[in-house]
């Protein structure tokens, strides 16, 4: 009979690690609850921001409370926190805004189950009382959302209210009411395609934030080539993708043996007379204005000042992309067949100056949709962060433009749907009403934060805007200017129905997702292996 042996059997490569049970659980909450103590801070109107220090040599510095742009820029080793790093960034490309609130959310969520399995209560039970508590608390929110889609006076009013609540927790608070109307003035022009690729930002350092503006029409921040016209009214535009530069022979790794240094004149010269007819080509298109993504040389610019035509060089992918979307024309890179090239169109071409520079105004575009916001500060961190900001009151726009329902902030949502959920667990036998009453908790952690945030006494304002609701006061909320609660519908606080749905969903489903883990299997290290053969 063989010896049974009691020592245990390692089944993994070498250099393999795993986790077990409680130990794995333990890893997974402590780094989804420091992920949420890291941004914590920056949640609501009175949040406070972070330095981020870049590596490599340049050590770029960036100034932000956003979440999404704290996690992204932060390595993190611990699964669980990972899961919630790639659920802030789906928000922000979901919604744009509520990136902070959903991370916090999860992590809330996370300390709460850490308390029910110190308990003895199965993750399972936890998980089934979460989902009754989700389902109950979305209805809620549904229940409240409030919607003015067919009325347009009271919906512009919507959309301001929603940028001034986005803008409020940003650098631009204390102009949010300048940047709200430039943020609702661009998305309406959107006229309800919600394409955000026509709003082109420019950021321009000088000046202060309230000099930023909206400009109708598209600004690309290039130069016109030398001698050429600088204002060109009803303007044909071909825009290209395609090498304008002679003087280097295009057959890669080639060699010329010549015997005399007039023969290198004619290979010169043949090179230049190749660029003439490609231009020649591209003028047969019958245009006044040519916008290529690659440099312009010399010898092409002046064939083209000599034309009387517009050429601007080196406009950038991005540039390109826009104006050819703006401007209704297409890229091209052959000039074969002018008839079945798409030129694009516009009433006037001509050199604006901002601040010091000088750039390329188009007004009059083909797709009236189109503006340029441009924005002006002291510091590239500050312009960054405006457009940071910027960005998510447009995109939260965009979206509330698709889906008009709405519902009050600072709080009040979160309030009402934990009251909703904790009337539920009161009606609910068994252990799945104690995991209710920690989802209910976990939502309430949200306006405690805002509070705590803010420098307020967090226990009594809760307390306060618990008993409001208590009394169906459903539109009251924390009123962080005063320091107490107030009613936000007469506060003008609104915020997306949207966003406040996906918060709760993806907070929910994550912080589930990692409940469920018992067991964390790292796989072996890749083994460095020495370099016999340097460059």
């Amino acid at each position: 009979m063989a010896s049974l042996s009691l020592a245990p059997v390692n089944i993994f490569k070498h250099g393999a690690d795993e986790e077990k049970a409680e130990t794995a659980r333990l890893s997974s909450f402590i780094g989804a609850i420091a992920i949420g103590d890291l941004v914590k801070s920056t949640l609501g109107p009175k949040g406070m921001d972070k330095i981020l220090l870049g590596g490599g040599r340049e050590g770029s510095v960036t100034v932000t409370n956003d979440g999404a742009t704290i996690l992204k820029a932060i390595g993190v080793d611990n699964a669980a926190a990972k899961v919630l790093v790639d659920m802030s960034k789906v928000q922000d490309d979901e919604v744009g805004d509520g990136t902070t609130s959903v991370t916090v959310l999860a992590a809330e969520l996370l300390r709460e189950a850490e308390l029910l399995i110190a308990r003895k209560i199965h993750p399972q039970i936890i998980v089934s009382g979460w989902r009754k508590a989700t389902q109950a608390a979305r209805e809620a929110l549904k229940g409240a959302a409030v919607d003015h889609g067919n009325d347009q006076e009271k919906f512009q009013e919507d959309l301001l209210n929603i940028a001034r609540t986005t803008l409020s927790s940003k650098l631009l608070t204390h102009h949010k009411d300048h940047f709200s109307k430039l943020a609702v003035e661009a998305v309406l022009r959107l006229k309800g395609s919600g394409n955000l690729e026509a709003i082109h930002v420019i950021k321009k350092l000088g000046g202060s934030l309230t000099d930023s503006y909206l400009d109708e029409g598209f600004l690309l921040d290039k130069k016109i080539g030398v001698n050429q016209p600088k204002r060109i009214e009803n303007a044909n535009i071909l825009i290209a993708n395609t090498g304008m530069d002679t003087d280097k022979i295009k057959i890669f790794g080639s060699r010329v043996r010549v015997d005399s240094t007039a023969k290198v004149a004619e290979i010169e010269l043949a090179e230049k007379e190749k660029m003439k007819e490609k231009v020649e080509r591209i003028l047969k298109h019958g245009i006044n204005c040519f916008i290529n993504r690659q440099l312009i040389y010399n010898y092409p610019e002046q064939l083209f000042a000599a034309a009387g035509v517009m050429a601007i060089e080196h406009a950038d992918f991005v540039g390109v992309e826009r104006l050819a979307l703006v401007t209704g024309g297409e890229i091209t890179s052959t000039f074969d067949h002018p008839e079945l090239v798409k030129l694009g169109h516009c009433k006037l071409i001509e050199e604006v100056m901002i601040g010091e520079d000088t750039l390329i105004h188009f007004s009059g575009v083909a797709m009236g949709e189109a503006c340029t916001i441009v924005l002006r500060g002291a510091t590239q961190q500050i312009l960054d962060e405006a457009e940071r900001s910027l960005h998510d009151a447009l995109c939260v726009l965009a979206q509330t433009v698709k889906e008009t329902r709405t519902v009050y902030g600072g709080g009040c949502s979160e309030m009402l749907m934990a009251k909703v959920v904790t009337d539920l667990a009161n009606k609910t036998p068994g252990k799945e009403a104690v995991a209710m009453e920690s989802f209910a908790k976990a939502l309430r952690m949200l306006p405690t934060i805002i509070a705590d945030n803010a420098g307020y006494d967090s226990a009594d304002l809760v307390a306060q805007l618990r008993a409001a609701h208590q009394e169906n006061k459903t539109t009251f909320g924390l009123d962080m200017t005063q320091g107490m609660i107030g009613d936000m519908a007469e506060l003008g606080i609104t915020e997306s129905f949207q966003v406040k749905r996906q918060v709760l969903l993806s907070a929910a489903e994550a912080a589930e997702m990692i409940l469920r883990v018992d067991n964390i299997i790292k796989a072996a290290p890749r083994k460095r292996v020495p370099d016999h053969h340097p460059c």
